[in-house]
């Protein structure tokens, strides 16, 4: 009795009257939870659907502020906007397509020379390799590989059915893409008013000032990249000819374009299409097509570009180097080519609105010999 006692006494009240149901703030994070990630579920599977049409638009927005200065002023002569910017965006496709099938045809044409003189180019390569190392090395399976009717070289040259089909895509995309600038473009003013008036005044100075800055180094980019490539085409052209490498009009128009509109690596690539193409016509004339294309390359970095680049696009070298990479890192080719104008934007932009201090004195701040404090701010 007296355990039952001391037992009934020290036992705690009984636990099944409880409230032992889930607190209602548990149930509401759980369902802000599941909600958050639906939604950026579903955002991610949007922007990766819509990627192409971002793309569009803001290679669209870089067109339509590259050709609104010209436009401008041909509004200004009595043209209408509408006109202006329908005959411009016309001018640029029939180049575009001129340069690209002018462009194609060659390296079609060089592609199918290679096929058809690939097994004498092995052949040439074996004697060599044979009579210099003392080896009986033989190319005989691979050179009648290159010599059926099936190569993969001459399928490579002749499968045009995927060649239409990507074609096909990228004049879609293009067509897109000159439709939206020709909107962009043709109603600029009244875009920019519809815009503006869901503004205050004083936001609408800066969005105005901001738009202002970008068509203008926009502009500056491509005049100064024009420049840059009428020279380097020209040059290329003269020294093609003097060389005697084929299609040297052709060739020449290739290097200074593409040098010039693909920023880091299109001197590289542009300067691989006619090495090539000498390679297979003429082998010992490539390396006068190589001394030169390096030769002018020093010749723009040093004369060229700082006397054109002063007056319209001033960036630093590293800025520009990291813009692109970056760009190209997150809109591939046309990120890479988007990038140094719209750098140059965003850091025109910030020095208007920055502010501007005196630099000390110091030797980490002035290079030597370059007459002190004022030419290192400059």
């Amino acid at each position: 009795m007296g355990f039952e006692a001391f037992y009934a006494g020290n036992v705690p009240e009984p636990t099944r009257n409880r409230d032992t149901r889930i607190p209602p703030w548990v149930i509401r994070a759980i369902f802000v939870f599941w909600g958050v990630f639906g939604l950026l579920y579903v955002g991610r599977t949007v922007v990766d659907r819509l990627q192409t049409l971002f793309v569009m638009l803001l290679l669209s927005l870089f067109l339509a502020l590259a050709i609104e200065p010209a436009v401008d002023a041909l509004a200004r002569r009595g043209w209408r906007r509408g006109s202006a910017t329908g005959i411009l965006l016309g001018a640029i496709t029939v180049s575009s397509l001129a340069f690209i099938g002018v462009i194609g045809a060659l390296v079609a044409t060089q592609v199918g020379n290679l096929a058809d003189r690939a097994p004498e180019y092995l052949g040439e390569i074996e004697r060599w390799v044979n009579n210099t190392f003392n080896t009986e090395f033989s190319f005989d399976g691979l050179i009648d590989q290159t010599s059926a009717d099936g190569a993969p070289l001459r399928d490579l040259a002749s499968n045009g059915l995927k060649l239409t089909t990507t074609a096909a895509g990228v004049l879609f995309q293009l067509l897109g893409v000159g439709l939206f600038s020709f909107y962009m473009v043709a109603d600029g003013p009244k875009l920019r008013r519809t815009l503006c008036s869901r503004l205050r005044p004083e936001l609408q100075a800066r969005v105005l000032s901001g738009w202002e800055v970008a068509i203008d180094k926009t502009g500056g980019y491509i005049y100064s990249r024009a420049v840059l490539a009428l020279l380097s085409a020209t040059c290329h052209w003269v020294a093609f000819a003097l060389i005697g490498v084929p299609n040297a009009v052709a060739l020449a128009l290739w290097v200074g374009i593409v040098s010039q509109f693909l920023p880091v690596v299109g001197t590289y690539l542009a300067g691989v299409l006619p090495l090539v193409v000498t390679l297979v016509d003429r082998p010992v004339r490539a390396l006068w097509v190589l001394g030169f294309v390096l030769l002018y390359q020093q010749l723009e970095n040093y004369v060229f570009l700082p006397r054109i680049t002063a007056r319209t696009m001033s960036l630093h070298p590293a800025i520009a180097f990291g813009s692109a990479i970056i760009g190209g890192a997150l809109l591939g080719p046309v990120g890479a080519v988007l990038a140094l104008p719209m750098a140059a934007s965003i850091q025109a932009f910030a020095s208007m609105y920055g502010t501007r201090h005196e630099v000390v004195d110091s030797p980490l701040t002035v290079a030597p010999g370059s007459g002190g404090v004022d030419a290192a701010d400059s």
